[in-house]
């Protein structure tokens, strides 16, 4: 039997299958037994609140939802019949000696060596050296758990960086790929083995400063955050484009289980970290690589993350070191941060992060109407660009001509249209850096983009029509703008004296009807124009809606919002969605945002929530049932997001069972067909919409953009209000 330690985990192989091995602290009192598989292979990662046999998947999901993440120290391993073995256990901070990052990497597929002995697979890419001559070259990581050492074709951003001069390391995270090791979604351990990829990268003679950076979008982006927070010393700069807070807020928005896009992601990494779950990864095995074979020998002790999410209904203190945005202020290096508020995939809570980059001495973040794959799209291209130049080569940002000129073609066949790179916006700077860099910091640091989708000939294709800068988000200035519900469906200035209600029933479809759920098995269709769209509606009785009277003067709103509620719910448990809607004067309503709360968390998080944001501590301390037919107030949190409502437009919300108004992401609320609930307005029970009012005077286009051109926000014939009174 062997035993490894890792960062904040243990591991056993090469045990007689079926093998108790009981974990004792260093009093000798017993955390746990690990029973061997039929590999002979056990891993730990929680320890449960008292001591268990883990001899089930049952036990260990009892673990990962109630126990605590095994701490490093030293531990005595006493298997049934045998000598006991003592192992330390590392945590992320526990650097090992400099020269263990002396390892030479070269181009092509290899692997890297972590503290702890797992070796990763890599795949290293020189530039084209007619376009870009001998290194050394400016250099950056691309890091996670998809294809990134795959020696076929790049992942996007490991292929733009190439084009663009850079040098690129592709990494597959432990027990991804042909890396050894046991996967786990944003544990301590891939985020140690970060550092580790940036400190023996650093070394390489090949890496122009000494200093690489980091790429990717989505999931190699949000692996950069939890990298960058444990402060490599030799990391320059990181680029995450497309990422999320914080995991258990993608699974369970708002307290309520995603069945849409999550669950599917996590399901499809269990699938692909699977011995020879990925094509290329059997291959190379197939062929004799001997590394790889040995590393998938342990690939049996790689969890079941979806069914585990899903057991994990509450937010534990277990769960705390993976939740990103509570790290983010650790992040110590340049960083450059895009992301679309309708983003399919990962939503637009990324945003509730911005401004706690404090530790960041350059902080640069785009955002804008769209959808996940826009951060590399023509429209943002050059300015991520720009920024590697700047920060991880060092030098005066300038395209390359060749590039530059068949741009046009490689973006009409991604893309599906064919515009110009935007121009480089410092060669009047020549090869003066310092110049260069002064001017690039004089800039704003927040940059919305708005009517994405509408800024060229080829409707819905990744193009704005205009920007606004700021120094943060939500910007200076903003201010808790509120319209109170009232009779008749209308969201007025003050709130009525006289109180009244009305009545919404459950719909029990709503939760699995996301709009474009079709696109599950291509999610590269919506980098492409026209992404198909049904958005279905609820009926009549199904929601309550409100609406402004005709804006006089356009508004703009940038950040997050909520909805005050008034609600006398009609079961123990409901959820509740809140969509806000334009209701534009040529007769479309056009989607905004959406928000989701489920009514039984009652207590907000004070160190996050204040006059606009909302957050709750979703805890399992604090969530109540509910007492039907008593008027309750809560808030119901609408995710950040930017948005220019023109003159003559009304703003629309819908309060309904959550459900239709999203692309991919379905819920699995607890709601009943017969089930109906009162929305309360005016009085004592008065409802308000409490929105984030940007209230500057900027430039933009009057007139609408056309009917369904903007990306991620889909419009329809505007139908009129049909609320149903409550009895």
């Amino acid at each position: 039997m062997l035993v490894h330690g890792g960062v904040e985990t243990l591991t056993i192989t090469d045990a007689t299958p079926g093998t108790r091995v009981a974990v004792h602290d260093q009093e000798g009192t017993p955390l746990v037994t690990l029973v061997a598989d039929e590999q002979g292979n056990a891993h730990l990662i929680f320890l449960p609140d008292e001591h268990t046999v883990f001899d089930s998947i049952d036990a260990i999901a009892a673990a990962l939802s109630g126990g605590r993440t095994l701490p490093p120290g030293r531990y005595r391993l006493v298997p049934d019949g045998g000598e006991p073995t003592e192992v330390d256990v590392l945590g992320v901070h526990d650097v090992p000696d400099p020269d263990a990052y002396d390892q030479e990497l070269s181009e092509g597929y290899g692997y890297i060596t972590m503290r702890d002995g797992v070796k990763l697979s890599m795949m290293v890419r020189f530039p084209v050296e007619a376009m870009y001559g001998e290194g050394p070259w400016p250099t950056v990581i691309d890091y996670s758990g998809y294809t990134p050492s795959c020696p076929g074709v790049p992942e996007a951003g490991a292929l733009l960086a190439n084009l663009l001069g850079f040098a690129v390391v592709g990494v597959n995270m432990r027990g991804s790929g042909c890396s050894g090791g046991v996967f786990d979604v944003f544990s301590p351990a891939q985020a140690a083995d970060g550092y580790d990829i940036v400190e023996t990268v650093a070394r390489q003679p090949w890496v122009l400063h000494g200093r690489p950076g980091m790429v990717g979008l989505s999931y190699p982006g949000i692996s950069q955050l939890y990298v960058a927070a444990t402060q490599p010393p030799s990391l320059s700069a990181i680029t995450p484009l497309s990422v999320i807070d914080d995991l258990w807020h993608q699974q369970w928005p708002g307290g309520i289980y995603n069945s849409g896009f999550t669950r599917a992601w996590l399901a499809m990494r269990d699938q692909a970290v699977a011995q020879g779950g990925q094509a290329w990864d059997q291959a190379r095995i197939d062929e004799g690589d001997e590394i790889a074979r040995e590393n998938q020998r342990v690939r049996s002790q790689n969890l079941d993350f979806e069914r585990f999410g899903r057991a994990i209904d509450t937010f534990r203190p277990s769960l705390e070191p993976r939740r990103i945005s509570t790290l983010v202020d650790r992040i110590n290096v340049p960083v450059y941060l895009t992301g679309a508020w309708q983003d399919e995939q990962t939503g637009s809570r990324f945003a509730t992060m911005l401004e706690r980059f404090t530790s960041s001495p350059v902080f640069r973040a785009t955002v804008f109407n769209g959808h996940h794959p826009d951060g590399y799209s023509p429209m943002l291209i050059v300015r991520w660009f720009e920024f590697l130049s700047f920060f991880v080569a060092k030098r005066v940002p300038k395209v390359n001509e060749l590039v530059r000129m068949f741009a046009p073609a490689q973006f009409a066949e991604v893309f599906g249209f064919s515009p110009e790179l935007e121009a480089d916006r410092f060669a009047e700077f020549g090869d003066d850096y310092d110049a260069a860099l002064a001017q690039y910091l004089t800039e704003d640091p927040i940059r919305i983009l708005f009517d994405n989708g509408a800024g060229n000939e080829v409707l819905t294709a990744t193009a704005h029509r205009h920007e606004i800068h700021t120094t943060s988000f939500p910007p200076p200035g903003t201010v808790a703008r509120s319209w109170y519900l009232a009779g008749d469906g209308r969201l007025t200035d003050t709130a009525d004296a006289t109180e009244s209600a009305d009545r919404y029933v459950d719909d029990p479809e709503a939760g699995e009807l996301a709009y474009s759920m079709e696109l599950l098995s291509d999610l590269n269709r919506f980098i492409l124009p026209d992404v198909p769209i049904a958005w279905t509606r609820f009926a009549d009785e199904a929601a309550a809606r409100y609406e402004t009277d005709p804006l006089t003067d356009p508004l703009i709103i940038a950040g997050s919002g909520h909805l005050v509620l008034w609600i006398r719910p009609g079961t123990a448990d409901t959820a509740v969605q809140v969509t806000l809607t334009e209701i534009r004067s040529d007769g479309h309503e056009q989607r905004v945002q959406s928000g989701w709360h489920r009514l039984l968390h009652r207590r907000e998080d004070p160190t996050l929530s204040g006059d606009l944001r909302v957050e709750y501590t979703f805890t399992p301390e604090d969530r109540d049932a509910l007492v039907p037919g008593e008027w309750m107030r809560t808030r119901v949190p609408i995710h950040p997001f930017a948005h220019v409502f023109r003159a003559g437009s009304r703003l629309r919300i819908s309060i309904s069972t959550p459900g239709r108004d999203h692309p991919f992401w379905c819920f699995e609320a607890p709601v009943e067909a017969s089930a109906s609930h009162d929305v309360g307005h005016g009085g004592a029970h008065a409802s308000a919409l409490v929105l984030p009012l940007w209230p500057a005077d900027l430039d933009h286009p009057e007139d609408y953009p056309p009917a369904g051109s903007l990306r991620g926000q889909p419009a329809r014939d505007a139908l009129p209000i049909r609320n149903t009174a409550a009895g």
